[in-house]
């Protein structure tokens, strides 16, 4: 099953305080809006994709506990993007330093970009569709991107500026200067 997309505008305008209602009265689906206003709802992913999103989490998370620098989120995570989209990476991670300079409500979507963002390529995913999506991270302020892709067995690595990187089959991945000293064991997620 794909994502359906719903064009509202202009008959519906939804606010930021009305999509964060919508997102809260219906926390079974999965939303995300585009910059341009149309509401994404995507379906639940099959039993494989949630047990790679899973371990990913995990190892993003018991690095995140022990460098002590940022805090990591799942899926379920909601950020306001600057272009205006509010997004829902699959993994992700901000610096504290900018999260307390922030000072966001806890109950609502961060109000910026992350600093790392990963998109794990389910069954049902369109490959254009999450490599658009990932260029949207960068334009909007990620600082690195991975896009894991199982059916094609490689990663492609984003970063502000420079050409978009493809790994083909690697082992692990690198969080170079954002994610100093992560390394992220692919075994299990990659295969």
């Amino acid at each position: 099953m794909t994502a359906l997309i719903l064009n509202l505008s202009p008959t519906i305008e939804l606010t930021d305080e009305q999509f964060f209602q919508l997102c809260q009265n219906n926390r079974d689906l999965r939303l995300e809006r585009t910059a341009e206003g149309e509401l994404i709802i995507m379906p639940p992913t099959g039993w494989e994709s949630g047990n790679r999103n899973s371990r990913l989490t995990q190892r993003l998370g018991n690095w995140t506990d022990a460098d002590g620098t940022g805090l990591a989120f799942d899926s379920s995570t909601g950020f306001k993007l600057p272009n205006g989209a509010n997004r829902s990476p699959d993994a992700s991670w901000v610096s504290r330093e900018r999260l307390e300079a922030l000072k966001p409500d806890p109950a609502k979507f961060l109000p910026l970009a992350p600093d790392f963002a990963v998109e794990l390529r389910s069954a049902s995913d369109s490959l254009k569709t999450v490599q658009q999506k990932m260029q949207e991270y960068i334009e909007n302020g990620v600082r690195l991107g991975w896009l894991i892709d199982p059916q094609n067995q490689q990663v492609e690595i984003y970063r502000p500026g420079q050409d978009v990187e493809i790994l083909r089959s690697p082992t692990s991945l690198s969080g170079e200067d954002v994610l100093p000293g992560f390394i992220l064991d692919l075994a299990q997620i990659l295969s």
